[in-house]
């Protein structure tokens, strides 16, 4: 494993995606039970995506009091029929949430019909239960759950928005099997934005894969600014962002100038 630094942001490279869900498994339950030491319940955001598949599977093996979490997601689209297998609330039942036995779990409603009620809502549950852990990943397109770079706003007014998905990100979620064909993707979702991601002590990015490689090469290297919304954690001395060899393979040379410590 090699360990390094982009500005604030540290950045760890596995030799697999197996080793890089375990770790990063052990990491965030070990901050789970720091936490739940010191303070009755611990809220946490949770992404859905094929990235987290072996974060989420190390997880809910970890020795962590459940039933003292509050769990959120971070996006979900709007006007897919209740129960469609490609809404991410299912993703994250199917792989966590129905899993283990949380607190509660707070759902984004993509079937509201009123989409401003239902993201004034869920800000209220965000406000009322403050993150403590974000787990996310990042985008082909580097986007941060639903934040494309044509609606991304680092200071962002509010926590909870509906967005119009840019083409890359709808082609995303064909890559990854979510789709047979964009023309399916929904055109619209609701997101968490940068700031409320951001609102947590510590954010935990598992980005796997070969199709992650352009956009690792911009979070780590392209100057700062909503056109690559991903490069915002390079602000955050809280955030870890964990790579394999597919999605570090254009960032090699920096990060072997940038190594702060190796482990066989």
């Amino acid at each position: 494993m090699k360990e390094g630094m982009a500005d604030q942001l540290r950045v760890k490279v596995y030799s697999n995606r197996k080793e890089l869900g375990a770790d990063a498994a052990t990491m965030v339950a070990n901050n789970i039970n720091a936490l739940l030491a010191k303070q009755e319940s611990v809220n946490m955001i949770f992404a859905a995506a094929a990235s987290q598949h072996e974060f989420l599977d190390s997880l809910i093996e970890k020795e962590i009091d459940w039933s003292r979490i509050n769990a959120f997601h971070m996006d979900e689209y709007i006007g897919l029929p209740a129960g469609a297998s490609q809404q991410f609330g299912y993703f994250l039942n199917e792989k966590i949430f129905h899993k283990v036995p949380f607190k509660q779990v707070f759902y984004l409603n993509g079937q509201a019909t009123d989409l401003q009620e239902e993201c004034a809502r869920y800000a209220s549950l965000l406000e009322q239960h403050t993150p403590d852990i974000t787990c996310m990943g990042i985008g082909e397109n580097t986007h941060l759950a639903f934040n494309d770079p044509h609606v991304a706003n680092f200071n962002d007014p509010v926590l909870v928005k509906v967005v119009d998905l840019d083409e890359a990100c709808k082609q995303q979620q064909v890559n990854e099997g979510c789709f047979a064909d964009v023309r399916e993707v929904p055109n619209d979702a609701f997101t968490l934005t940068v700031p409320a991601l951001l609102k947590a002590s510590t954010i935990y990015c598992m980005v796997p894969g070969s199709t992650k490689a352009d956009a690792v090469y911009h979070t780590l290297v392209s100057d700062i600014s909503e056109k690559y919304p991903s490069t915002i954690l390079r602000t955050l001395p809280n955030a870890i962002l964990f790579l394999d060899p597919a999605s570090a393979a254009k960032v090699e040379q920096l990060l072997e100038s940038a190594v702060v410590s190796r482990e066989s």
